[in-house]
């Protein structure tokens, strides 16, 4: 006889107004890393920061706050309404067993209001709990130290120029866990010891590694590695970080220093120090000097994640080793007489070389994760990179400017690479659509100098 599914519970999920795009795909990932899955009560507002989601256990609800950047706090659901008639009612037909465990009269407890899109005074606060006096509230009031907190959140809609009297919808929960929004500052790149001109933001690179299910244990890559900006949030979630990079002044941390009034680098400026500065340096497994269109790696599935944000030419131009024969398009001198010819590396052939190889040395189940520009006036679906061993799972963009962007990709491994699967981006019509981006830094630039000589117009007039 079969056993029956857990039954699921109503949660109330606050999110934070920022990066609207990626909280969907985050909440669902970090669900399916708790061994669940996303399951909405009602139609997802994809810009509201209120989702109610029906998740099996207080559990599954603490372990997702323990890992997402993008949610602020999660509330076991009481009672919900477009009215304050709606949710009291809502209320008067919860369970009172649920809410019992909560009232105990050796308790204590305090109600905490929160409005979105409107501020209320003290007065109405208070009004708005009094009028809960009807819940069997047995405990005593404690706002220093509370046992239990219950919190009314009102929603006043999206538009601040148009804020309704009365709020569109209310609801009245306890709440379980605040979320991980403290990293953001903590990991701030303002903060950090070793940064480049491209370093990743603390909160993208938090979204990144939550959209690769990165756990503890794990191994991953970024072969696009730079200051290893991105390792650090995998590493932080406790997984073992390594990468690889063309550049070897940035891997060993030589050269120009990228802070303004700073000409070089320091003894301390480099990619293992900056994990020690987090106390992360147990993860940290290496960083080679390495041409990614020439792969160091034994062949196999090596990683459970490679997540990366590769170079699209605006602040790094994208490289690989070239040769005499070929077209050379410099030779360079890095530290300690290291020399090496560089050549042109086309946009298509690093994302299809990426592609390549997450089939063929991530685990399967692991995720590639990686930033692709894009020219928006060109945009369509089509152009996304595929590949037959890889599943989409989300894209999610970013706008960069008003012709420009870049999408977050999120892939899955789902078939064992073989070698049929070598060049097959070049036999499904994959690949020539998305050549025509090889161009993307022109037309970034060409934007920027149209937006220019339209503002030297503008102040003409």
């Amino acid at each position: 006889m079969a056993l029956a599914a857990p039954a699921l519970r109503r949660y109330l999920l606050l999110l934070a107004q920022e990066h609207l795009e990626f909280r969907l795909p985050e909440i669902t990932s970090l669900l399916s890393l708790c061994g669940g899955q996303f399951s909405g009560e009602q139609e997802i507002r994809v810009n509201s920061p209120f989702w109610i989601l029906n998740i099996p256990s207080e559990e599954m609800a603490r372990g997702l706050m323990k890992r997402t950047v993008c949610a602020k706090s999660i509330f076991e659901l009481w009672g919900h309404g477009k009215s304050a008639g709606e949710l009291y009612a809502s209320l008067k037909n919860y369970p009172t067993d649920k809410m019992l465990p909560y009232l105990q009269s050796d308790s204590t407890y305090k109600v905490h209001i929160h409005t979105f899109n409107k501020t209320l005074t003290q007065a109405q606060k208070i009004k708005k709990i009094d009028a809960l006096e009807f819940l069997p509230f047995k405990g005593k009031v404690n706002l220093k130290n509370p046992e239990h907190i219950f919190w009314i959140l009102e929603d006043y809609g999206m538009n601040p120029n148009d804020v309704p009297e009365d709020p569109i919808h209310l609801y009245f929960g306890r709440w379980i866990a605040d979320g991980q929004r403290e990293l953001i500052e903590s990991y701030s790149v303002k903060k950090r010891h070793f940064i480049g001109n491209t370093s990743m933001d603390a909160c993208l690179s938090f979204i990144m590694a939550n959209h690769g299910r990165v756990k503890p244990n794990d191994i991953v890559y970024d072969p696009f590695v730079g200051t290893g900006g991105l390792l650090i949030s995998s590493a932080h979630f406790g997984a073992y970080v390594c990468g690889t990079d063309i550049d070897y002044n940035t891997i060993h941390g030589l050269g120009k220093a990228s802070r303004k009034n700073q000409k070089w680098r320091g003894p301390d400026e480099n990619i293992r120090a900056n994990l020690r500065q987090y106390g992360l340096e147990k993860y940290y497994l290496d960083a080679l000097v390495a041409d990614f269109s020439r792969p160091v790696w034994r062949k196999g599935m090596l990683f459970d994640a490679i997540i990366t944000d590769p170079p699209y030419g605006i602040r790094e131009a994208p490289r690989r080793m070239g040769s005499q024969k070929e077209t050379v398009k410099s030779v360079e001198r890095s530290s300690e007489n290291h020399f090496f010819v560089s050549s042109s590396y086309h946009l298509s052939d690093i994302f299809f070389d990426l592609l390549k190889f997450g089939a063929e040395y991530l685990v399967m189940g692991g995720r590639l994760v990686y930033w692709l520009p894009i020219y928006r006036p060109e945009y369509t679906e089509e152009i996304i990179p595929r590949h037959p061993c890889l599943k989409l799972i989300s894209n999610c963009e970013q706008l960069l400017s008003s012709h420009t962007s870049r999408r977050l990709i999120t892939m899955e491994k789902v078939k064992e690479f073989k070698d049929q699967d070598e060049n097959s981006y070049l036999l499904d019509g994959q690949y020539m659509p998305y050549r025509g981006h090889n161009s993307f830094r022109e037309k970034y630039f060409s934007g920027v100098t149209k937006r220019i000589a339209k503002e030297e117009k503008d102040n003409q007039k």
